[in-house]
C-alpha cells in the first residue's frame, strides 16, 4: 500500500545534484527506481529524477524494516529516501556525476508501486516507436528525452529574455480564426452558434501580427502554436510552436540581424558554442545551382557541377536533347566513393532519382585502372577526358550525372547528394552551419490548378525591380523573403510585407482571386491598409526544429512531449476519436457511415 508524504518529508536535493561536498549531510531525495540490486546482505537502489541518478545503500547497519522494504522494491517504484551522504570508497562509478557518493538510507517510503513496465527506461536500450509512444509517459522518463525537453524549455526561455530585452512585446493572437490560404490544409473548428460555419486553427499568426503593426505595436513576439493538416515526416508535426516576430520600420537586414542575435545567444548560453556572425548569405538561385536545394547542408562539399559545355557536342542523345530543350547536364562527384557505391548501390540511386522525376542516371565508377562509364560508347576519348577534367574525377571516385530540365536535374542531384553523403559518412558531427537563403521566386506554378501560387504567402513584398513583370512574367518575380537554414533544416522563414493596399490587390489578382474572393477572404486586411500602414516585416522560427538540431535528435518526436505519428494520431490517448452523436447534432454536423458499417 502506498505511503504518504508528511511535512518532514520535504525534498532537500535532486538526485543528480549530490557530490563530494555533500558528504556528511542529512538529505531527502525522491524519484523513480532505475534499478535494484540485491547482494544478500547489501541492497543498492539507483534512484532517478530529472537531474540524474543517485545510489541508495542498505546494509547490516540499516534498520531491518527499512532493509526489508528495500528488498521488495522494483523498477519504476516511486520512493522517498532519507539518509546521510557518504563516500562510495573504492566503488566509484566514473561514468556518473554522482558516482563518488551514495546515500546511507535511514528511512524509506514507497510512495507508489509500479507494474513491470513494458520496456526498460534507458538511454542505451530503445524500444519500438509504437510501444514507446503508446506508453509515452514512461518513455519520457528516459534521460535522453528529459534532456531534450529541458533544452527545448531553455530555448523558449532565452527567446523570451532576448526579445524582451530588445523591446519586443509578447502579444497573444487568436487560436480560432478565419480560414485563409497559407499553403496547407486548415484544421477546422465547427461553430455551435453559427451552424454550418467554421473557425480555422491558425497555420501561423500571419495576418494578426501584421494588423498589430498597423496598430502601432512596432515589435511583436509570440511563442505561437500553429496547426497544419499535412502529411507528416521527421521534421513535421500537425501542431508545432514557432518563435514568431514582427517589426515595423525595419529593413530586411535589421530583421535578419535580430534573429541572428537570438541564435548566437541561444547557442552561447545553452551549448557554450559561439556562432560566427553575420551568417553567410546565398540567393535561392545560387543555392539550387550549387546544392540542388533551397535548404542546403553546407557541412560537406559534393557541390553540383554543370557539365553541359563538355557534353553538348556528344552523340549521346540523352545529353544532347536535354540541352537542346533548354535543360542542362549536371553532376556530383562522390570522392573516394567507389568502394561503397557498388553497381547495385548505384542502381538503387537510379531508382530513387526516377522516383523524384528524373528519367534516369548516368554514372562513371572508377575502380580499376580505367573508369567504368555507363555512356562511354556514345563519347569520344577526348570528350570523356574533358568531363573527367571538368569535375576533377580521380581513381576511387564515382560520378553521377542527370540530364533534363533544371527543375528536374537540380532537386534530383540535391537529393542524391544527401543520400550519398550519409552512405559515405561525410557529415561531421557537432558542427552547426547556418545560412541565409534570399530572393526566392515569388510565384510557383501549380500544375494541378494551372495557376500561380505564392511560394511563401501572398503578403510578401516583391523586389521593386520585379514589379513591372508582376502580370506579364510572374515566374521571374523575386520576393523580399529570407529563410534561415541550419545543417540542411529550414529553421526560419520570413519576409518584408506588402503595405500598399493597391499592390496587395494586384498580387491577389495575379494569384487568380476574383474581387469577390478578395473581399470575402481578405477584405478586412485590405481595408486596414487604407488607414496608414507602416513598413514592416517579420519571421517565424520553428522552436521544435531548432531543438531537434541542437539536441542532435533524429525527429521532432524526440523534442515534443506528446507527438503525433505519421497518420496524425496520438497512440497514447488514441485520438482522434469519433465525436459524441449529441455534440454533432448540436453542431449541425452529419458524419456519413463508413462502408463497412
Amino acid at each position: 500500500m502506498a505511503e504518504f508524504l508528511t511535512e518532514r518529508d520535504k525534498r532537500t536535493h535532486y538526485c543528480g545534484t549530490l557530490c563530494e561536498s555533500d558528504i556528511g549531510k542529512e538529505v531527502c531525495v525522491m524519484g523513480w527506481v532505475q534499478r535494484q540490486r540485491d547482494l544478500g546482505s547489501l541492497i543498492f537502489i539507483t534512484l532517478r529524477d530529472r537531474t540524474g541518478v543517485i545510489q541508495l545503500a542498505f546494509d547490516d547497519d540499516t534498520d531491518r524494516a527499512v532493509f526489508d522494504k528495500a528488498f521488495g522494491v522494483r523498477a519504476e517504484y516511486v520512493l522517498a529516501a532519507h539518509g546521510k551522504v557518504r563516500s562510495r570508497g573504492g566503488d566509484v562509478n566514473p561514468d556518473l556525476p554522482t558516482g563518488k557518493v551514495e546515500i546511507e538510507v535511514t528511512e524509506l517510503k514507497i510512495l507508489s508501486a509500479a507494474k513491470t513496465p513494458p520496456f526498460e527506461v534507458s538511454d542505451t536500450k530503445r524500444t519500438k516507436d509504437e510501444t514507446a509512444l503508446r506508453y509515452r509517459y514512461i518513455d519520457l522518463r528516459r534521460p535522453e528525452l528529459q534532456r531534450n525537453i529541458r533544452l527545448r524549455h531553455d530555448i523558449a526561455r532565452v527567446a523570451r529574455e532576448y526579445y524582451y530585452e530588445n523591446g519586443f512585446l509578447e502579444i497573444e493572437t487568436p487560436m480560432m480564426i478565419k480560414p485563409t490560404p497559407e499553403g496547407a490544409r486548415d484544421y477546422l473548428v465547427p461553430s455551435r452558434i453559427h451552424k454550418g460555419s467554421f473557425y480555422a486553427l491558425p497555420q501561423s499568426p500571419q495576418i494578426y501580427k501584421q494588423l498589430l503593426m498597423l496598430s502601432g505595436f512596432d515589435r511583436y513576439i509570440q511563442l505561437a502554436r500553429c496547426f497544419r493538416d499535412e502529411d507528416l515526416r521527421a521534421d513535421r508535426q500537425p501542431e508545432f510552436t514557432q518563435i514568431d516576430l514582427e517589426m515595423s520600420f525595419a529593413t530586411q537586414e535589421e530583421i535578419m540581424q535580430m534573429n541572428e542575435g537570438f541564435i548566437a545567444r541561444a547557442f552561447r548560453e545553452i551549448m557554450g558554442i559561439e556562432i560566427p556572425l553575420p551568417m553567410p548569405r546565398m540567393t535561392f538561385r545560387e543555392a539550387m545551382e550549387r546544392y540542388g536545394s533551397d535548404k542546403p547542408d553546407t557541412r560537406y562539399g559534393m557541390e553540383i557541377i554543370d557539365i553541359s559545355d563538355a557534353v553538348k557536342d556528344s552523340e549521346f542523345a540523352v545529353f544532347r536533347s536535354a540541352i537542346e530543350n533548354g535543360g542542362s547536364v549536371r553532376a556530383i562527384v562522390a570522392k573516394g566513393g567507389a568502394a561503397t557505391l557498388s553497381r547495385k548501390e548505384i542502381d538503387k540511386l537510379t531508382e530513387h532519382a526516377k522516383g523524384i522525376g528524373a528519367k534516369g542516371l548516368a554514372f562513371v565508377r572508377w575502380v580499376e585502372d580505367a573508369p567504368n562509364c555507363s555512356f562511354a560508347k556514345f563519347m569520344t576519348e577526348d570528350q570523356l577526358s574533358a568531363i573527367y577534367a571538368k569535375v576533377g574525377l580521380e581513381k576511387g571516385d564515382v560520378l553521377l550525372i542527370c540530364a533534363d530540365k533544371d527543375k528536374v536535374v537540380l532537386p534530383t542531384l540535391g537529393a542524391l547528394r544527401q543520400i550519398v553523403a550519409k552512405k559515405l559518412d561525410l557529415i561531421p558531427e557537432g558542427k552547426f552551419n547556418f545560412l541565409w537563403i534570399t530572393e526566392f521566386p515569388f510565384f510557383e506554378w501549380n500544375e494541378e490548378t494551372q495557376n500561380w501560387d505564392a511560394m511563401h504567402h501572398p503578403f510578401t513584398m516583391p523586389l521593386e525591380e520585379c514589379l513591372p513583370q508582376l502580370e506579364t512574367d510572374p515566374g521571374s518575380v523575386r520576393a523580399k523573403c529570407y529563410d534561415m537554414v541550419l545543417n540542411g533544416v529550414e529553421l526560419l522563414s520570413g519576409s518584408i510585407r506588402i503595405t500598399d493596399w493597391q499592390l496587395q490587390e494586384r498580387m491577389f489578382r495575379v494569384l487568380g482571386l476574383t474581387p469577390a474572393e478578395i473581399e470575402t477572404k481578405f477584405g478586412f486586411l485590405v481595408e486596414a491598409y487604407k488607414y496608414g500602414a507602416p513598413p514592416h516585416g517579420g519571421s517565424g522560427m520553428g522552436l521544435d526544429r531548432l531543438a531537434m538540431v541542437m539536441s542532435g535528435a533524429d525527429s521532432l518526436r524526440d523534442v515534443i512531449a506528446f507527438p503525433k505519428v505519421q497518420n496524425a494520431s496520438e497512440l497514447m490517448s488514441g485520438c482522434p476519436v469519433p465525436a459524441d452523436p449529441k455534440a454533432l447534432t448540436d453542431l449541425g454536423i452529419v458524419v456519413p457511415l463508413n462502408d463497412e458499417e
